[in-house]
């Protein structure tokens, strides 16, 4: 049995005078972010995007917490201890919580949330399938729940700190509906929604009666601008107090850094980039030509040339930080003539067009796609781009198996476990996955799940690795830097790897 004993610093402080520290903490003021996209929804069923999380961290709670130092912390549940050969979790929960409508927090609103996710409404969404270990949700009383599995999760207490599993109001949503609950949300965290405008911004205020402890700005706004350029330029007016990843294009770093009112803070990321293969038609169906084209990119040229240092090349769809990366793993050489040699026996015709699709709105990586152009023409290929507007390309092309030869995928691992990642590449039927089919490489991925020892995990995940990579399914790119642009005006301003930012601590003058 594993028992997790609360920090006794995340318990509300009673200080004297009869104050507590949520109203002490209180001092004003209005940051404004400068976000690169509109989620569509803030339901936490709806999305796996980076920038809902970079929001909705600050009006949900998960059951546990990961901070900064990317560490697990009680969040709505206060400890947890793992019973019965990891099938039964049980959580004892924070009291005297509320929901920024009134509503209490309790058992019922956890097994509201996981019922949910598991239900109908969540397998509109892309987060059910991480969550699926889950069996069922007894409440044991008003403040204790147990989780049932029908198999060990090993991520299951990371997931819970995040995206789908974050807590929601039963009766708020029985009272609204789904749809106005999609754009008007309601959670337990340090914010509480005000207003919302679909692809111009969200605005959020201090929720004054917070459990933990309370922001010291009185509101936070989000602007959706994605347009690097203007982000950058509403940044140098004051206008905006901060620009999150991954707006800032590596070319601007030195335009920010010479205004004396502003900083550039960068912090390693798990967050990884990649151009994946259309592996069930067209030329890229050969595994020949997928490996030909990866062989035909010199990527660290570009990692050099376009990314400033910001960057590190990977040799598997994971970071350096991923629990599950293999660091004797080696990305496959710079080797054109290799490249054209696999193309011939592959009977690929020199001329021969290929598409790739990328986000629109990401001026850096349309650098690198460029660049990746233009080796490709070298060994004889005919690469063209197109550009999507993000949701586009992320809710209609790529699920519906549309796109061209290659495709950008931008990846946040934001659970920092390879799990994450592999799982919703590769398995057979994900969201994520609409081309390939491997039995024997979605045993691999299904056995680990079952797996409490963390080092026959790490095993598996680290065959998974060579094994995608041994077919080729993506031209690995590498991992970047998160890149935040920060007015001087903002105080206490902490740079997350997982951009899952939370304002709490942050003043501005």
């Amino acid at each position: 049995m594993m028992k997790h004993n609360p920090q006794p610093w995340l318990k509300t402080l009673s200080l004297t005078a009869g104050l507590t520290f949520s109203s002490l903490a209180m001092s004003g003021g209005t940051l404004t972010v400068a976000s690169p996209q509109d989620p569509g929804s803030w339901d936490p069923v709806d999305t796996f995007l980076v920038n809902w999380a970079s929001v909705a961290t600050n009006i949900y709670d998960g059951l546990t917490y990961r901070g900064p130092d990317l560490k697990l912390q009680p969040g709505l549940a206060t400890g947890w201890e793992q019973l019965d050969d990891g099938r039964r979790i049980r959580f004892t929960l924070r009291q005297n919580v509320t929901f920024h409508n009134g509503e209490p927090f309790n058992a019922n609103a956890v097994k509201f949330t996981i019922e949910r996710l598991l239900g109908e409404e969540g397998k509109k969404g892309p987060q059910r399938s991480n969550y699926t270990a889950i069996e069922r949700v007894d409440i044991v009383d008003e403040f204790t729940v147990d989780f049932f599995l029908n198999k060990p999760d090993p991520v299951l207490l990371t997931k819970l700190a995040g995206y789908g599993a974050m807590i929601v109001p039963p009766k708020y949503i029985a009272e609204k509906g789904e749809q106005y609950f999609n754009t008007h949300p309601v959670g337990t965290g340090p914010f509480q929604f005000v207003n919302y405008e679909p692809k111009v911004g969200i605005e959020l205020k201090a929720y004054d009666n917070h459990w933990g402890s309370a922001p010291n700005i009185s509101e936070l706004n989000y602007r959706f601008i994605s347009e690097p350029s203007t982000a950058v330029a509403e940044l140098q007016a004051g206008r905006v107090d901060l620009v999150i990843p991954p707006t800032i294009p590596i070319a601007m770093i030195p335009t920010i850094e010479a205004n004396p009112k502003l900083s550039v803070v960068t912090t390693p990321s798990p967050t990884v980039y990649a151009l994946r293969f259309n592996s069930k038609s067209g030329i890229t169906k050969d595994e020949r030509v997928r490996k030909a084209m990866i062989y035909g990119v010199d990527r660290k040229a570009i990692i050099d040339s376009i990314l400033g240092g910001q960057a590190e090349q990977i040799a598997s769809f994971q970071s350096s930080i991923s629990f599950g990366n293999d660091p004797a793993m080696k990305p496959l050489p710079y080797d054109p003539s290799k490249a054209m040699q696999l193309l011939k026996q592959a009977g690929v015709k020199p001329g021969t067009k290929v598409q790739i699709d990328i986000r629109g709105n990401n001026a850096t990586f349309n650098e690198v796609a460029q660049a990746v152009a233009s080796y490709l023409q070298i060994i004889g290929l005919n690469a063209t781009i197109k550009p999507y507007e993000t949701n586009v390309l992320l809710n209609d092309i790529i699920p519906a198996g549309k796109t061209g030869a290659m495709f950008q995928q931008s990846w946040g691992g934001w659970t920092l476990d390879y799990d994450n990642t592999a799982y919703f590449m590769y398995h057979t039927g994900e969201k994520w996955n609409p081309y390939d089919s491997d039995p024997e490489l979605d045993q691999q991925l299904e056995s680990q799940r079952t797996l409490l020892d963390p080092e026959q995990r790490e095993a598996i995940l680290q065959s998974i690795a060579r094994y995608t990579a041994n077919r080729a399914l993506e031209m690995p790119l590498y991992s970047l830097n998160a890149i935040y642009g920060v007015s001087n005006r903002v105080n206490n301003f902490t740079p997350v790897p997982d951009s899952r930012l939370r304002f709490t601590d942050v003043t501005v003058d």
